[in-house]
């Protein structure tokens, strides 16, 4: 059987949210996104809240973020499972739009008190918890609009490398902070496949998006490494950088173009869904693909449980 077409909207790498959002009214939509203190995420929020949307900026640092109109600041620390609870036991009422923003990047070996491996235990366990807590609340808001969406940023990165069942936490191979952040980010992928396969009956649908190259505060922890291969990547043309608007807008376009109504599990860049490439396809021939890794429904499927394990109170 022939693969379904790609899916495909009228946006390119030049959008900006506002673009995607021009003559969007999201009045009655209640949204959080988080790490919107910053770069991406804070435009994402911005651009939704001037469309009508009520949004929730969650953020570690809550006196970082400027709540504008339309929008508050509450506090979620991630890496901290107390505070991921604390927020989805207080959050109240339904929710139309979770945006899995914020990420962190190392420099070295970090671990959170449960030992995790700090970049994993961030960027995917966090959200994974979050989304799983405010489930109700989204199987809520599917009930009210006829659909919940999830919205997981990920980034190129996840083709460096796939998710390691038998070391997430790096316990026995030499730490390396690019493949961790890679291995985050391919957990933020088959996060959403999987979480589009259990809740989609629930009229919740969750799609991940690669929101290009953005200079934000992300890198501000990159080791010397770090920005060596990043600036050897733009070189060889991997990326060009985009503004924050820019940046923003494949985001945008996951939480709110009808291309993506009721439809999920698809990586999106440039405001498109990508085509798949094989694991072993070099990054720098495919810098808009997606790698097979990060689609595959069975690592989705273990993953999930691996996680519900792990977070599990």
């Amino acid at each position: 059987m022939a693969a379904p077409p790609l899916i495909t909207t009228p946006f390119t790498a030049a959008s900006t949210a506002d673009d995607v959002l021009a003559g969007v009214d999201l009045t009655g939509v209640r949204a959080i996104v988080t790490g919107a203190s910053s770069g991406i995420g804070a435009e994402t929020a911005r651009a939704l809240a001037a469309a009508g949307a009520e949004v929730t900026l969650a953020v570690r640092n809550p006196a970082a973020a400027t709540a504008g109109p339309r929008s508050r600041v509450a506090r979620l620390d991630l890496a901290d499972r107390a505070s991921v609870r604390r927020f989805t036991r207080e959050w109240d009422g339904p929710l139309h739009l979770l945006v899995n923003n914020a990420g962190v990047v190392t420099g070295g070996p970090a671990h959170t008190t449960e030992g995790w491996e700090l970049q994993f235990a961030t960027n995917h366990l966090g959200h994974f918890a979050l989304a799983t807590g405010l489930h109700p609340a989204l199987a809520r808001g599917a009930a009210d609009r006829g659909e919940a969406r999830i919205v997981s940023v990920s980034s190129t990165a996840h083709m460096r490398a796939g998710v390691d069942f038998a070391d997430l936490h790096f316990t026995r191979r030499a730490y390396d902070p690019q493949i961790a952040y890679a291995q985050s980010k391919t957990a933020n992928s088959l996060f959403a496949v999987e979480a589009t396969r259990r809740w989609a009956r629930d009229g919740i649908f969750a799609n991940t998006v690669n929101p290009g190259g953005v200079a934000t505060g992300l890198q501000r922890n990159f080791s010397p490494a770090q920005k060596e291969s990043l600036a050897a990547a733009e070189a060889a043309g991997v990326f060009t950088y985009k503004t924050v608007g820019q940046g923003a807008a494949t985001s945008v376009v996951a939480a709110v173009a009808p291309q993506f109504a009721r439809t999920g599990g698809h990586y999106l860049d440039d405001a498109q869904e990508a085509y798949t490439v094989p694991d072993d396809a070099e990054l720098a021939d495919h810098p808009h693909g997606v790698k097979a890794w990060a689609l595959d429904p069975a690592s989705a499927e273990r993953l999930w449980e691996v996680s519900a394990d792990l977070t599990r109170d």
